[in-house]
């Protein structure tokens, strides 16, 4: 995404959908917190339902730092649970598209193959709204879908 304003981006977002990468992850009921400090340096909180040990339910809490790269909309981020049990990791991540007030597109890659290809990766619909995108949005939204060749890879999320 060109001319990305991470400032603007703050704020809360609700995932409306999402896609899944390999081993635990939120589930659904993802909410995402993005602040930028004095400096300019941007964090994220998010929290959402989870499943440990095969069948116990929790809510589980994620904190996230992001490293700036010559893409403004591209970030390294390092993230880690509020519990022991809660994967960390750090990994390439992108806002792929965003009108700041309603909806947003994320991408990130746990792992790189060879060839520069990603292994594994998972991506969110964010929404501004609790209630979902808008229909105006909805259309964006599943053209951006195919340009990254995620089209029917997403599940939507509450």
């Amino acid at each position: 995404m060109q001319n990305f304003d991470k400032t603007r981006y703050t704020g809360r977002w609700y995932a409306v959908a999402k896609k899944d990468p390999v081993g635990l992850f939120l589930l659904d009921n993802v909410v995402a917190q993005f602040s930028v400090d004095e400096s300019g340096k941007m964090t994220a909180t998010a929290h959402g339902r989870v499943i440990i040990l095969n069948n116990w339910e929790m809510c589980a809490n994620m904190f996230g730092t992001f490293e700036d790269t010559p893409d403004p909309a591209e970030f390294k981020m390092r993230y880690w649970g509020a519990a022991s049990y809660l994967q960390t990791g750090n990994d390439d991540h992108w806002v792929i598209d965003t009108d700041y007030d309603n909806y947003a597109i994320h991408y990130s890659c746990r792992e790189v193959d060879l060839d520069g290809t990603c292994l594994d990766g998972y991506s969110f619909i964010f929404s501004r709204h609790p209630t979902g995108l808008r229909p105006e949005d909805q259309k964006i939204v599943t053209d951006k879908k195919k340009e990254i060749c995620f089209l029917g890879k997403y599940r939507r999320v509450g």
